[in-house]
Order: C-alpha cells, then structure tokens, then sequence
C-alpha cells in the first residue's frame, strides 16, 4: 500500500510545475483528475523544440500524465 492510496486530487494547474506536483502525488498513490482546456490542453503540450509524436517532449503522457484520468 501507497502512502497516499485513497485521496483524489483534481488538478486545475496549466503549466510544468503544476503536473509535475501531481505526477509526485500519484507517485505516492493518490488518484489524480487532471482538468485541461477543451481543445488546447497543458501549456506545457506546446512547449518546444523538441517534439515528440506531435507534443512537447517536456509533457511526455508515458510520464508526467500516467496518472491522470
């Protein structure tokens, strides 16, 4: 058992540090809901060079957004 199993954090951030915070709270088990512009997403999908697969290799969904939902 995770540390954080059970909590559900939504996260309404737009940039790096945001996702970055969450990513770690997932890490310890907390369930994360992220909340993303419809049709624009994460600042930081945009952010680049480098690219990788049509989004900033800085926001990499394999990742920072492992845990989102």
């Amino acid at each position: 058992m995770l540390p954080l199993e059970g909590p559900r954090v939504v996260d309404l951030s737009r940039a790096l540090a945001g996702p970055f915070r969450t990513m770690l709270l997932g890490d310890l088990g907390a369930e994360v809901i992220k909340v993303e512009e419809p049709g624009v997403g994460d600042d930081s999908r945009h952010w680049g060079p480098p690219f990788a697969g049509g989004e900033s290799a800085c926001y990499d969904d394999d990742a920072i957004a492992r845990f989102y939902r």
